[in-house]
């Protein structure tokens, strides 16, 4: 057993006994607060024992169960450490300096702390940071001389942040690993201290008592350790740190040896946990909840717990006032145990569960989200016990208030009912979700709180973002989306900017970067600046073109999304934009609305049928005949059209920097070389045959000629200068030998002027290395600049500071104690620029033999060997080209095969951009076949890394670089093995049937027929679970896209939403996969088994398979060769009539989803419009792969349930329907009638004085076993409030409860007196 994390405490005999009688069953001490999860830590004492509150220091690992993110006092913290005040004792020895180094002293910073420290101040840094970014640029365009001091402070500042951001992420790094470390003190130092041997008991005794419950050695048998603890738990009249302890190291026991609890002895076991459960300590219960919990193994253990009278303790928990936070949240957790055990929701007593749902009632109560996650937890799984139980109100109510934190998940969990027609008859209406738009709908609740505005927004959106919750606002002629549009005439400001939140998170338009300026009211004709920005494009955007087959990647979101768009627009959200910009007052909700617009009008015409699309690309409202309006109004709507075509030919020129091919037209765009700019740099760049006047003039506005300080240079203008007159040879002759431009530019990059190398590296600064790479290349291209560049001091220079960083063999004989390439410098200066400017010369043959001139290319090998610089080693690879035949490559190749993990991930993430090039991508000189084969032979090589994450890597590059005929054969003739793979290399193997060549090879491989046997029988029903897991993921609302900026980051991110590969779909790419396929007779089982159940709508089994036989036939119609099998059968028609008449909204989805897909051939196209559903095409006529039925309504229309709620079976309406309770007593006969009127909040009161009265004068009542059980089937029958719950357990002495427990016979004196006699009346709260 590993050594624990703490000591246990003594104690001494005089303590007071552990059961004591009172009046009052939840009314007991003062409780205590907690500010760990999942450990019990017992309280500690001071005073005489000499014990501070560090030396009680118990932590344990957090199991994550807990709701709340932070630990105030009374959150949903499993850590049980108490506060308690100082209480006497005997003095304690001095514990020794084990337990001095192993506990937290007072006062210390938990690491919990330190890291939010941490990261606190790193957020200070940034924002310091980001601000002096922006001063120093705002500086820099001004004058030079009068900002020059405020520019060296500035500089400074920046220096100083990004030390220290550097410095904390450091120290956080270091603070996060010595957290995963564990605290556990060397074994060898516990040999000498725990002495106590397994062979024989120790004694019991006062000196020995500390010493027995001491953590065994790790070679004791952990039965004998329970039973130890077990012996100890015997003990009486301990303090409650004692039983917290042994709780503490029972839980521990639990989870080093899980087989442990299914061995237990109940009978022994069961009663140590009862007497812990009726302790007076709130501790020591809170320590026996959490024990029972971990001792849960199954049903049948579940049966055994509640044997044991756990329900009564569990509501007895659960209604104590907020000073019983940490017991209460240990009782709850408890019940959500049962959850966690197959079969276990069918033990949760009625009791119990009415008892969570009062507490989900109550407002104020801490316990109230989780109660409220634990209620719909049992609403997915058993949904009539929640009903039942009243359960579905609270729900309902929490999801009107607004003010629940986990909205998305409660609306899910209420259209997880919505989806099947039997799982809807629990629900009242179907309509549920139309009360979440009455806050935006409704003129007077729309003035409500922005937080609860906020959290509805995000609800709405959640439940839009699934087809449940699309069918449920859409059933009735969209009556749900009209009212949330017309709440944009509202007056309130914040509901209309959340409506207009709403739709473009549900249409996923995600805002471009000079959105936030343009609503500022800033001008778009700065198109200088925003050509430069990067647009994110929809994940779907990014393939590549090929021109040898159409695009293989199917966008289901976009689908889905298209779908949302022609629904938005006949609800009038055109309309409702239009009125908005003509009429709105504000002038940044006027600019969203025309952004909106104009995103709006792209995404129709792309994504919506002609049909659809036509009539919204007129704006009616803005565009109104010449005379029929007056004069101001018609200079609004030219201004506001204005304002739409800006925002439209913005959003085109910022997306034109972006390499990417759509899947309908397969044009590549092209991205300009650099952003033009509206000034007369634009017309100098593009006039390369400048004459000799116009360019002397150029070059001394340049302000190098005139200023030795690099910061007074026009920069902008060098660059023009560079990529334009530059490049002409008479003009770079003239700047070589008649004037000292190229000669100062060029100092200002040598290292040992230290200007370039010490210019901190800021995001400003940047354009230093743009300028130099351009620099370089320009030379390169004719003999002259090759010739300057060889003889000056830069290359020289540069090959010294290279040298230095030689270690291996030192045959430069150069060193330095700082070098230029510390890490240090490289990553706070632009000193890494260097490998920029190595990468551009690495690109051309004379730039290469500079580079081999000053045997860089040996120090390029020892710097691959530098295990400790992995800044280095990623700066020189990420930044050479490889496209030439060079050492270049065999130093890549070593980097693949000799460094370690992270190096070799990196290296092969780099190849994608060669195995993957274009045609026109390289220039004319290489040879780019050769160029993609080498990649693709590396690429090859790295699929038999011993790392699998290489090998991943590898098969996904593999996999995009097959998206072209040719390369995908060379694949195929390279003969790759990916058995010992699985099934990571399982879709580069799919990809090779869709050409002849690779189905050839697969087939000697016996690949083919077993992997359609395999996914005939199984695998077509997991791609169900894949698809459908793959648009939840992609519509989640808090799901952000992975940051694309950085260099490694040089491979796409997961794509979710897209439709994973398929093995029909690529068998079909060929004729012999199309033979096969119809010579197995898989397609005719599909259709068979399509037209047999397709009105399925129970079972979750045959959903299942008729969903994937579903995809598999859209898989197959999607291609060309496969629309000859839709022909041959009737299957379109029978998944039209699934997606137009089936009552799970979610077959619907999956049939609209797969009328999608056969639309994409040009056969399904015509088989679809025979039905009354038009496919999307592009400006050619080809369709893209995106439909809709030509009727939105019928679509939409769904026959919902008339009926009220229904439970299971009868059997169980009769268990949970309340019953009368009586008693041939009449005092208990009137204690349970006034008990019933409790709730009804009318007599409530009245019946709580009743109730006082008869305690007052019948107390023997009160102390009956038979009485007490009466009320509990009382309050298991009815919806009681949590203080009517409290109150009216309060009534009951304590006692009663222990006799409950225990199963102890009722004596008949106690049933005629109590142990202390009532000194006043409980009262209502």
């Amino acid at each position: 057993m590993n050594p624990p994390k703490y000591h246990p405490s003594s104690v001494t005999p005089t303590q007071d006994n552990l059961f004591r009688h009172g009046r009052s069953m939840s009314n007991e001490s003062t409780g205590t607060t907690f500010r760990h999860r999942e450990g019990l830590q017992a309280p500690f004492r001071d005073g005489r024992e000499g014990r501070s509150s560090s030396n009680a220091a118990v932590t344990f690992g957090p199991r994550g169960s807990s709701l709340a993110q932070g630990p105030p006092p009374g959150s949903f913290s499993s850590d049980l450490k108490t506060i308690s005040s100082s209480r006497a004792g005997t003095p304690q020895k001095e514990q020794g300096p084990f337990f001095a180094e192993y506990r937290p002293a007072e006062g210390e910073k938990t690491s919990e702390e330190r890291q939010t420290e941490l990261r606190d101040k790193i957020s200070k840094e940034t924002k310091i940071k980001v601000g002096s970014e922006n001063l120093l640029e705002a500086l820099i365009s001004k004058n030079a001389k009068q900002t020059k001091d405020q520019r060296i402070r500035v500089e400074a500042e920046l220096g100083s942040s990004n030390r220290k951001i550097i410095e904390l992420r450091s120290q956080l790094e270091e603070e996060i690993e010595r957290s995963k470390r564990p605290n556990t003190p060397p074994r060898e130092r516990l040999s000498g201290i725990f002495q106590s041997s397994p062979l024989k008991s120790p004694q019991r005794n006062d000196d020995s008592i500390e010493r027995d419950v001491l953590p065994a050695e790790e070679s004791e048998s952990p039965t004998y350790i329970l039973s130890e603890i077990l012996q100890a738990l015997e003990n009486e009249g301990m303090q409650p740190d004692y039983y917290v302890e042994r709780a503490n190291r029972l839980v521990d026991l639990f989870k080093k040896y899980p087989s442990l609890k299914y061995d237990l002895a109940w009978p022994i076991f069961g009663l140590r946990v009862q007497t812990m459960l009726l302790s007076q300590s709130r501790d020591v219960v809170a320590a026996g909840y959490r024990v029972t919990r971990h001792a849960i193994a199954d049903r049948r253990s579940l049966q055994t717990i509640r044997r044991l009278n756990t329900d009564e303790l569990v509501m007895l928990s659960l209604v104590k006032d907020s000073k019983a936070n940490i017991e209460r949240e240990q009782a709850l957790k408890f019940v959500r145990a049962f959850l966690d055990v197959k079969g276990g929701i069918h033990e949760l007593s009625r009791s119990v569960l009415r008892t969570v749902v009062s507490v989900a009632e109550h407002h104020e109560d801490r316990l109230r989200n989780m109660s409220i996650l634990t209620l719909l937890e049992l609403l997915i799984r058993r949904p009539s016990m929640v009903i039942a139980s009243g359960g579905m109100a609270s729900l309902t109510e929490a999801l009107l208030e607004g003010t629940y934190q986990g909205s998305e998940s409660l609306a899910n969990a209420i259209l997880y009912l919505f989806d099947k027609p039997s799982d809807r008859l629990h629900l009242k209406s179907c309509h549920e979700l139309d009360a979440a738009f009455t806050i935006f709908t409704d003129p007077i609740a729309v003035h409500t709180s922005e937080e609860k505005l906020k959290s509805t927004a995000r609800l709405i959106t959640a439940s839009i973002n699934s087809w449940p919750g699309l069918f449920s606002v859409a059933n009735d002629g969209f009556a749900a989306i009209r009212g949330l549009l017309q709440s944009l005439s509202y007056p309130s400001l914040l509901a209309r900017d959340l409506v207009l939140d709403i739709v473009f998170a549900v249409l996923q338009i995600k805002a471009p970067s000079w959105s936030s300026s343009f609503l500022a009211g800033r001008r778009l004709t700065t198109y200088g600046r925003v050509a430069n920005l990067t647009t994110e494009i929809p994940s779907a955007a990014i393939a590549i073109s090929s021109e040898d087959e159409e695009a293989s990647r199917v966008c289901l979101t976009e689908h889905y999304t298209a779908m949302l768009l022609a629904v938005l627009l006949q609800s009038g959200l055109h309309e409702a934009l239009s009125s908005m910009i003509e009429e709105e007052a504000e002038s940044a909700l006027r600019r969203k609305a025309a952004l909106l617009q104009g995103e709006m009008l792209d995404m129709a015409n792309r994504l919506l049928p002609f049909s659809f699309s036509a009539n919204f690309q007129v704006v009616p409202k803005l565009v109104d005949p010449v005379g029929l309006v007056p004069a101001d109004a018609s200079l609004a709507q030219i201004s506001m059209v204005y304002q739409v075509d800006s925002v439209s030919r913005t959003l085109h020129r910022s997306q034109a920097d972006t390499k990417f091919a759509s899947n309908s037209t397969k044009q590549l765009m092209q991205p300009p070389s650099v952003a033009s700019r509206l000034t007369d740099s634009t017309k100098i760049k593009a006039d390369t045959d400048m004459d000799e006047v116009r360019f002397r003039a150029a070059v001394v506005e340049t302000q190098i000629l005139n200023y030795v300080n690099y910061i007074k240079w026009n920069w902008d203008l060098i660059e023009d200068l560079i990529e334009g007159p530059l490049k002409n040879p008479k003009r770079l002759s003239e700047a070589i030998t008649g004037t000292k431009f190229l000669k100062r530019l060029l100092t200002f990059y040598r290292p040992f002027k230290y200007r370039f190398s010490d210019t901190p590296n800021t995001k400003l600064n940047q354009r230093y290395i743009r300028i130099g790479v351009s620099l370089m290349k320009t030379l390169l291209q004719n003999n002259e600049g090759i010739v300057y560049l060889s003889e000056n001091k830069f290359l020289r220079q540069l090959g010294e500071c290279l040298a230095q960083l030689d270690r291996v063999v030192q045959t430069s004989g150069l060193t330095s104690s700082a070098p230029l390439f510390s890490p240090w410098r490289t990553s706070e200066t632009l000193t890494g620029g260097y490998f920029s400017l190595l990468g551009a010369l690495s690109s051309n043959p004379k730039g290469l033999q500079m580079i081999e001139r000053w045997h860089m290319i040996n120090i390029f090998y020892h710097i691959i060997d530098l295990h400790d610089r992995d800044d280095l080693v990623e700066l020189l690879l990420g930044n050479m080209d490889f496209s030439l035949d060079s050492h270049l490559r065999v130093m890549l190749s070593k980097a693949l095969t000799a460094c370690h993990k992270q190096i070799r991930i990196f290296s092969t993430r780099l190849l994608r951009k060669y195995a993957t090039v274009a045609s026109d991508s390289l220039d004319g000189s290489h040879s780019r076949s050769s160029v993609c084969e080498w990649a693709i032979r590396l690429l090859v090589t790295q699929l038999y890394d011993p790392e699998v994450e290489v090998s991943e890597v590898a098969v996904q590059i593999l996999e995009e670089s097959c998206n072209r005929k040719s390369h995908l054969e060379y694949v195929v003739r390279c003969r790759p093995q990916l058995d010992h793979l699985n099934e990571i290399g399982a879709p580069l193997l799919l990809r090779f049937l869709s050409t002849s060549l690779g189905y050839q090879y697969l087939d000697r491989l016996d690949y083919i027929t077993q992997e359609m046997d395999d996914w005939f029988s199984l695998r077509n029903y997991r791609y169900v679970t894949l698809v459908e897991a793959s648009l939840t993921r992609a519509f989640a609302t808090l799901m952000q896209e992975p940051s694309r900026s950085s260099p490694n980051e040089l491979l796409r991110p997961q794509e979710h939403g897209l439709l994973p590969p398929h093995f029909y779909r690529e068998l079909t790419r060929t004729r012999e996969g199309c033979d096969l396929l119809r010579e197995s007779g898989h397609f005719h089982e599909f259709v068979t088994a399509i037209t047999e159940s397709w009105a399925e709508n129970e079972d979750a089994e045959g959903l299942t398979k008729l969903k994937g036989c579903l995809w598999a036939v859209g898989n197959i119609g999607s291609m060309e060769l496969g629309a000859d099998f839709l022909e041959e059968s009737d299957v379109v028609s029978w998944i039209v009539q699934i997606a137009e008449h089936s009552e799970v909204t979610t077959l619907r989805g999956t049939a609209f989803f797969v009328l999608g897909l056969i639309s994409r051939s040009l056969h399904g196209m015509e088989i679809i419009a025979e039905h009354g559903w038009s496919a999307a095409t592009d400006q050619f006529g080809r369709s893209i792969g995106y439909c809709l039925p030509r009727q939105l309504s019928v679509f939409f229309s769904m026959k919902l349930p008339q009926t009220p709620a229904k439970v299971e079976s009868k059997n169980m309406a009769q268990d949970l329907a309340p019953r009368p309770i009586t008693d041939e007593d009449p005092v208990h006969a009137r204690v349970l009638g006034f008990v019933a009127d409790t709730a009804n909040a009318v007599l409530a009161k009245k019946a709580a004085n009743d109730l006082n009265g008869i305690k007052v004068r019948h107390p023997e009542a009160f102390v009956s076993v038979e009485l007490y059980r009466k009320v509990r089937d009382v309050l298991g029958s009815h919806n009681f409030r949590l203080p009517i719950r409290r109150f009216l357990l309060d009534l009951f002495d304590r006692n009663v409860m222990r006799r409950v427990v225990l199963d102890e016979e009722e004596s008949e004196n106690e049933s005629i007196r109590t142990e202390r006699p009532p000194q006043g009346r409980s009262r209502l709260p």
